[in-house]
Formats: C-alpha cells, structure tokens, sequence
C-alpha cells in the first residue's frame, strides 16, 4: 500500500489534483468554525446544552452532518450545502411535471449542465429563506445574540439581520463554488467531498463522548458504556462498512449476445456472450440525503407553530413525533421517503427504452428477449426488484442509529458515526474516490489501490 502511495504522488497531474482537493477542503473547515459576528457563541453552546427539546436537537444534528452545516455554532458556513440539496431536490421533482426539464434530463451531460445551473441560481433565494430562520430561531432568544448588535429593548437590529443573512448566503455560494472546483480540477466529487469532510469531523467528538461515558460510568458490564456496548459498536462498524462496499459494488449481471454478422466468406459476432451491469443500489446515497432534509421541513414548521400556542398538546404530540428520530411517526416517514426517492432517482437515471435502443443499435439482445420493448420491459421489472433491494438496505442503515440510542443509551451523534448513515455516505464517497483514483493509475498502466495482483 506504501508503494501504491508512493506512486499516486510520483505522478504530477494526480498529485496536484489530490493536493488541490485537499486544500480546498481544509479552507471549507476553517469556514466552518468562523462564528457570526452577531452570535454569541458561549450562550449558543450553553443553549444546545441545556436545551429542553432534544428531538428538535437531534434532528438539527444528523441534518447538518448530512449537508456539512454546523446549526450549533452559526458560522459563515452554518447552513453547508443543505440549501442546495433543497434545490436539488425541488427541481428533481419539477423534472416529472415540466416538459423542458424533463428534456434537459434526457439530453444526457449537457442537460444535466443545465439543470445545475438551474439548481445553482435557486439556491440563492432558499439560502436567504432558510438563513433567516435560523436567525430568527436564535434571535427569539436574546440572550444568544451578542449586545451589540441590539436594540434597547433586546431586539436584533434589522440592518445586522440582513448582513447576516447575505453573510450566510455567501457561505452557501462560496461552498457550492468549492464543489465546483473540486469537480473540475480536484479529484472526486466535490459537493460529496464536502458532506464527508463534515462527517468525518464528527469522529473525535463521538470518541470523546465514548470516553466521557466510560469514565463517568466505569467499563463494567451492565454499565452504560460497558465492554457489551462497545464491542456492539465495533461489530455494527464492521458490518456496516463490509454491508455498505458489498451493496455499493453489488451488480446484476444481465448477459448480452451480439448479433452474427457475415461479411464475405467471413461471420463476426455472436460467438462472445458479454454482461449487462446493473447496480443494486443504483441512487447512492443520494435518497438518505433527501429524506433527511425534507423531514427538517415540518419539524421547524411545527416549532414555530408551537411558539404561538404553547399550551396545545396537539402540537406537542406532532412536533415531538416528527422531531424524535425514534418515535414511530420519524421512523416511518423517514423509510417511506427513503423507498420514494430511491426508484424516483432511479427512474431518472436510468431509462429502459434508452438501454435496449442502444443495445439494438449495436447489435445486441438478451438471450430469451425481442429486441426493443421487450427487452425494455424486462430491464424495467429487473431495476424494480434489485432497487427494491437497495432501497431496504439504505432504509435498514438509515434507522439504525434511532434503534440504538434508544435501546443502548447511545448518543445519537455516536449512533450515527458508528453504524448509521454517516458511515454509509463516507464509505460510499470513500469507494467513489478510490475509483477515480484507479482510474488515472490504470490509464497510466499501474495497478489499482485494492488490486493485489502480482
């Protein structure tokens, strides 16, 4: 491996992108703990400690570890990329009731060109809406904001509102144009990049907590921290990773046939029986992502509503329902829009008519299948019954930190680092990266990272 390493950064178009993808990352993290100058940065970290809705809190946390925002502190770069995975997915849904979107995603790279740019101009408005709730969130609170920047009475002034507003919306673009550099002339995915060097951030913090529970606990059995739990940790750990490569590599096969050519006195094809790959989980991590900040939505909203009316047991029931990552309500939104968004990502992605014109175009059929809509409607019933595969497993990940910080105890933050969604979406954009990496070695006739061939 030391030697492979060695290689990677002997070859100077390689070693540039990765040393520029590094760097570009490391200026996201300095960002990322830059506070406002309008918040008051001890009284916001007293109030996440003290605070009394803790489903609220929970859900604040795994969102923000899913979009690279950091809601605790308020920084420049508070709100991560979130307003731009909203955008996303508002013009993924747009895409099935607008002829001219839904165009532009069948136009192949140069639609999605133009989709992105789409998606990069709505992000602006939705920045400035959802920075001025958190704002708002923490403004109600006079405490949190700094003296200085208020009126008499306590107020927020509306001319540090609106800064602070545009300074957060900068944040958002100037995340979004990291992304976009990375693509470009880094390595991998940046706007991925960036949701994992947010993830990957959270890993000391849920080591301390680790070692703060063992200390306060002692590590006995029967403790709150005991060897049982931590050695359920690390078994979840390994199954995750080892469950997450094998579904992220997982494949159907479809075997293809070339049709007999004769030319002269001479037959070309149809000896060779060739493969058809599709990918189990053919959404990535893309669905959890979603899911995950479209259940934000009626959490705030229920939120703000209960601060009008704060003696309405309804809405406690509802807002307490939604926010709790393990009430049952949370639970089973979260897997219905998991199942949701895996085949609508999916139908988006991959087209059946498209594949089987193209196998027809080139000569090809499955064995057993008319070329044309035969074969389509095959490969459609084939994708429905493998997605239906990888959308359960990325709804068994997703609910695994619930279940086990409601029956060990466990902080939601560890939960989530140790055997949920956090680890998929960094050992999905690991593999990705690892892939790419591959790919200039191959091209340059060296072997692969994972390759132990002689």
């Amino acid at each position: 491996m030391l030697q492979k390493i060695r290689i990677i950064f002997s070859i100077p178009e390689l070693r540039q992108k990765i040393l520029l993808t590094l760097g570009l990352l490391a200026i996201y993290r300095v960002g990322f703990i830059i506070p406002l100058p309008v918040i008051n940065v001890e009284e916001v970290q007293k109030f996440w400690q003290q605070s009394s809705a803790e489903g609220l809190k929970n859900v604040f946390q795994t969102v923000a570890m899913l979009s690279g925002a950091n809601f605790e502190q308020m920084t420049i770069f508070g709100l991560g990329i979130m307003p731009y995975i909203s955008a996303s997915i508002i013009f993924q849904l747009l895409g099935t009731v607008i002829p001219k979107l839904a165009e532009y995603q069948k136009e192949g790279e140069s639609g999605r060109r133009k989709i992105n740019e789409y998606t990069r101009y709505a992000t602006i408005p939705i920045c400035m809406i959802q920075s001025l709730f958190a704002i708002q969130l923490f403004a109600n609170s006079k405490s949190l904001i700094n003296p200085a920047f208020c009126y008499e009475g306590g107020g927020m002034m509306w001319s540090w509102m609106i800064a602070t507003v545009l300074i957060m919306t900068a944040g958002t673009a100037f995340l979004m144009w990291l992304g976009e550099q990375i693509d470009e002339y880094g390595i991998g995915n940046g706007i991925s990049l960036i949701i994992m060097a947010g993830i990957l951030a959270n890993m000391p913090s849920a080591i301390n907590q680790i070692i703060s529970q063992i200390n306060a606990n002692g590590f006995q059995v029967g403790s709150q921290m005991g060897p049982e739990t931590v050695l359920m940790l690390l078994v979840m750990y390994v199954a995750v990773v080892v469950g997450v490569i094998y579904i992220t590599k997982g494949q159907r096969r479809i075997p293809t046939q070339s049709a007999k050519h004769i030319r002269g006195n001479r037959v070309y094809g149809g000896g060779s029986r060739q493969y058809l790959p599709l990918k189990i989980n053919q959404a990535g991590v893309m669905p959890i992502i979603f899911a995950s900040s479209l259940l934000l939505f009626p959490t705030v909203f229920l939120s703000t509503i209960k601060q009008f009316y704060p003696q309405s047991q309804t809405l406690d029931w509802w807002t307490n329902a939604f926010s709790s990552p393990t009430a049952y309500v949370h639970a089973t939104c979260y897997i219905a829009l998991i199942f949701f968004f895996c085949y609508f990502w999916t139908a988006i992605t991959f087209n059946p008519k498209d594949v089987a014109d193209n196998l027809k175009n080139h000569g090809s059929f499955i064995p057993g299948y008319r070329p044309g809509n035969t074969t389509a409607q095959f490969l459609e019933r084939v994708m429905i019954h493998i997605t239906y595969v990888g959308s359960s497993f990325l709804a068994i990940i997703a609910i695994i930190p619930a279940i086990i910080s409601g029956t060990m105890g466990v902080s939601l933050v560890v939960a989530s680092f140790f055997g949920g969604t956090g680890l998929l979406i960094a050992v999905s954009v690991a593999i990705d990266l690892i892939d790419k990496i591959d790919s200039h070695l191959i091209m340059r006739n060296y072997k692969g990272l994972l390759d132990k061939s002689n």
